[in-house]
């Protein structure tokens, strides 16, 4: 069985220099013509230096009128290039790969951004007033937005990095597509789930025909979505099955949406993962059922902290590759555990969970929970904003202070943003 360190060779040839992924995490961190900035550079060759083998980055939009949330890296002809080419070159400098995460939000675009995004069909999110109602996406639309996808898949590869990931989880644009709840269309992209994939495999063929046949092509996918009536885990298992077919290159497995927050532990009654709230490897049970009907390199992100629960994994042959994202926030330097140095990754969930007393953080009211979850995230934000801009990560401040702090620096930086884009 592979060990942490081991390398692992991937179908189009690229190679993995450990079994270590930091997963997507977004970094906010675009000036305000959403270009990439030397803090994403600063950020990411810390990464890299740090030892962990394959780092992907957080959402890169392919539309500068929809952004997941003010300070996304956007590639829509707003320049840029060299910027690019130096965050390329920073987080590959310890002979690493780096891959572009790229994503559009879809009908998960704040209403700071976008009063009315684009969705398949117009069905809204329901969550403390966050989300416009979204106009449906015509036949046009849909053909533009996957060319999208794959210009920045090849603005990716000149600027040097080396493979990117198609974001079609966790609520976003393609996982709307693949949920009959979001999905309402009767045409060709709706319906069947044969239908409801369509987006998604016709987006990596225009990827993989814009970036050729060597370069390392990820997707990220549900497992399931956790909503009754929602993206089952069968579906995920065929998705999966044609993704295969389609030749592609490692296949990321998480699960949840905006309104079922699985990776903070928050499954509805549907396809729940068994007691994954209080144990590691989330979503490591989906990830053997994809085994026994694909055999594309696999990785699976939620809930690793502990080296022997990373190793275990690895054992039992149901995953490749080890996804990590909230414990590099506060730890970049990763190599004392790969060299058995450390026996676990910093946890602050439980710590973040009794700082948000102050929201009830066992409350059932989704809202609440929606509070606590954002919260939590914003204090991970306020760790990655200290290692972009060179200083130790923030571990000692509160959630409500962090989360104001952030609240007021995304609203000016929408601000100045709108306010660009109007001159």
């Amino acid at each position: 069985m592979p060990a942490l360190n081991d390398p692992l060779e991937l179908p189009c040839g690229v190679i993995l220099p450990n079994r270590l992924l930091k997963s997507a995490m977004t970094e906010g961190l675009a000036n305000s013509k959403d270009q990439a900035t030397p803090r994403l550079a600063a950020l990411y060759k810390r990464w890299a230096e740090g030892g962990t083998g394959t780092l992907i980055t957080g959402n890169v939009m392919v539309d500068h009128r929809f952004l997941e949330r003010p300070g996304n890296v956007v590639i829509d002809g707003n320049g840029g290039e060299t910027a690019l080419q130096d965050w390329a070159v920073a987080g590959t400098s310890a002979n690493n790969q780096l891959w572009m995460q790229i994503n559009h939000p879809g009908r998960q675009c704040q209403r700071q951004v976008s009063a009315q995004p684009l969705a398949p069909s117009d069905v809204g999110i329901d969550l403390i007033g966050m989300f416009g109602r979204p106009k449906p996406m015509t036949e046009t639309d849909i053909r533009d937005t996957i060319q999208r996808y794959a210009n920045v898949a090849a603005s990716a590869k000149t600027a040097g990095f080396t493979g990117v990931q198609i974001h079609a989880a966790h609520g976003y644009l393609i996982s709307q597509f693949l949920s009959p709840l979001a999905n309402t269309r009767d045409d060709q992209w709706g319906g069947s789930l044969e239908n409801r994939a369509r987006f998604l495999l016709e987006t990596v063929a225009a990827v993989r025909a814009a970036v050729g046949p060597r370069f390392a092509i990820s997707v990220k996918l549900n497992s399931a979505d956790f909503s009754k009536g929602g993206f089952s885990h069968e579906d995920s298992l065929r998705v999966a099955q044609w993704l295969s077919e389609a030749r592609i290159d490692l296949l990321e497995v998480s699960g949840g949406t905006y309104e079922k927050l699985a990776l903070m532990g928050d499954q509805g009654d549907e396809d729940t993962p068994d007691t994954s709230r209080h144990r590691e490897a989330y979503f490591l049970k989906y990830a053997q059922g994809i085994r026994n009907v694909t055999k594309i390199p696999l990785a699976i992100t939620g809930g690793f902290r502990s080296r022997d629960a990373m190793q275990q994994a690895l054992d039992s042959g149901s995953l490749d590759v080890i996804g990590v994202g909230r414990p590099l926030c506060s730890q970049a330097d990763i190599k004392p555990l790969l060299a058995g140095e450390q026996s676990s990754l910093p946890n602050w969930e439980a710590v973040l969970q009794l700082g948000a007393g102050w929201l009830g953080p066992k409350s059932s009211n989704q809202k609440i929970r929606t509070l606590n979850f954002g919260a939590a995230t914003q204090w991970y934000y306020r760790q990655i904003i200290d290692l972009a801009e060179g200083r130790e990560p923030t571990t000692h401040k509160g959630l409500l202070r962090v989360m104001m702090k952030h609240m007021y620096s995304e609203r000016r930086m929408a601000t100045r943003r709108a306010k660009l884009l109007r001159e």
